[in-house]
């Protein structure tokens, strides 16, 4: 903005304006009183209260209460920022009024110059642009809307490229026997299909929560106005928005089934973290499982080699480390960061209305986009091209003592117990160790032993590939 200014006026008076801004005196009085953190709210709630706006706007002039060459104009103004043209003036801080009323108005403001300049007759932010609507529902509306699209959009197509990865990563690798750990320590065989398929099922049953949530998250709050009874809106200004909502977003949208449940609570908010934090808390368990995998090459597991994709050290040259997992893994943390101050923030609906709308919308959202990002780098940079080390998987599971287990029917668990024990104080191969201490022939033994054999099982219905 240039240092040059226009007057504007409000319910308290005047003050000054940048001259090219499209906002009018009350986001001004919101860009002075909170510079608190320099983020704006982020592009996708913008964009979700662009759609809100349009919405409200096609409503009101099937209701007969806007004219329909204002309400056009309203429209016209509303997409464009639904589109993200005029992102430069939102410029208010997430940390502002609880209500979010700011930022309501910085949208009314905006969308009524744009509107104005295409009629060339004066629209006003309240009367016109805000008709039959509250800050006090129109913000807890966006924070569904934004939500909703975004999980639409971004992370649901996300988790489900990831999930196809591992289907393919299953089979290239699946049939590959490797040493199970359960503690850390050594147990019985798996396939890497069969481990790979536990990660894919975490991340489909993930998206089945975003799906389960998602009924909740279509529920409105529009039409509630200021405290939940409807003041000042058309009896049917809700459902008209939500027909209007749907329209713009192919989305099925419908009015809140109690009005003031949606304007004093942020509890679908808070489940939604929920579900959010659950992928995340998937997401670190696959990338941790990834890091110790690929951990050496030497002095680690050495299981798997994930692309290397920058050198790992400024001191220590040809080191190489598994920077996506870690940056999955840092991630994770923020989205769990970020579902504590949802949950908190959710705690402050005081009789009615929730009072930290802001910050649930931008955690909500920062989430959401985070946890797409990460889900398409760790399939596409990491799982997609990992090279899996046949020999050292080999010489593991030839020295594993755990293999005994298979053989307790046959020889009873102490017995067992002490052919472990030696073949480890030993370091040597359980089969040859079990020929040793027992009378087993030896045909019976390979055959008990096979670590192929020991992995039959484990997955219902078919799902994970060959084991």
């Amino acid at each position: 903005m240039t240092k040059s200014f226009r007057i504007e006026r409000d319910s308290m008076g005047e003050l000054k304006v940048p001259a090219e801004a499209l906002w009018g005196a009350q986001t001004q009085r919101a860009v002075e009183n909170f510079p608190v953190s320099g983020r704006p709210m982020p592009r996708a709630f913008i964009g979700a209260l662009g759609l809100v706006k349009q919405a409200a706007a096609r409503a009101n002039s099937r209701l007969g209460l806007l004219d329909p060459k204002l309400a056009e104009a309203i429209e016209a103004a509303a997409a464009e920022v639904a589109e993200g043209r005029h992102d430069a003036h939102f410029p208010i801080d997430v940390f502002q009024t609880g209500s979010g009323t700011s930022t309501n108005m910085n949208a009314n403001e905006v969308i009524a110059a744009l509107a104005a300049h295409r009629l060339g007759t004066p629209v006003h932010p309240n009367d016109h642009v805000n008709m039959g609507q509250s800050s006090n529902d129109v913000i807890p509306t966006t924070v569904h809307v934004s939500a909703a699209l975004e999980v639409r959009r971004e992370l649901a197509p996300a988790l489900e490229a990831l999930c196809s990865t591992l289907r393919a990563k299953e089979a290239e690798v699946g049939a590959v026997v490797k040493t199970g750990r359960t503690h850390l320590m050594d147990a019985m065989p798996v396939t890497f299909a069969q481990e790979l398929s536990g990660w894919r099922a975490q991340l489909e049953s993930g998206l089945e929560r975003l799906a389960a949530s998602a009924p909740r998250v279509h529920r409105l709050a529009q039409g509630g106005t200021a405290v939940g009874t409807g003041i000042n809106a058309h009896p049917e200004f809700g459902a008209r928005f939500c027909q209007a909502l749907a329209e713009l977003t192919g989305c099925p949208f419908e009015p809140a089934r109690n009005y003031f449940e949606a304007l004093s609570s942020q509890d679908t908010a808070v489940e939604l973290s929920g579900q959010l934090k659950v992928i995340a808390v998937s997401l670190m368990k696959i990338a941790n499982d990834l890091r110790w995998m690929n951990s050496g090459p030497l002095a680690g597991l050495g299981e798997i080699a994930l692309p290397a994709l920058q050198p790992g050290s400024s001191i220590m040259p040809g080191k190489v480390n598994p920077v996506i997992p870690e940056a999955t893994a840092m991630v994770c943390a923020q989205v769990i960061g970020h579902d504590a101050t949802i949950t908190v923030a959710g705690q402050s609906g005081n009789f009615q209305l929730n009072v930290m709308l802001p910050v649930i919308a931008y955690n909500l959202l920062e989430s959401i986009r985070l946890l797409a990002n990460t889900a398409r780098l760790l399939g596409s940079r990491a799982i997609a091209g990992f090279k899996v080390n046949p020999e050292r998987l080999a010489e593991a599971l030839e020295r594993n003592p755990i293999l005994v287990t298979a053989l307790n029917p046959v020889i009873g668990y102490e017995k067992g117990a002490a052919i472990a024990k030696k073949a480890y104080a030993e370091g040597r191969a359980i089969r040859e160790m079990a020929e040793k201490m027992t009378d087993l022939p030896r045909e019976q033994l390979q055959k008990l032993l096979d670590p192929q054999e020991l992995t039959r099982g484990g997955i219902k219905g078919g799902g994970g590939g060959g084991g």
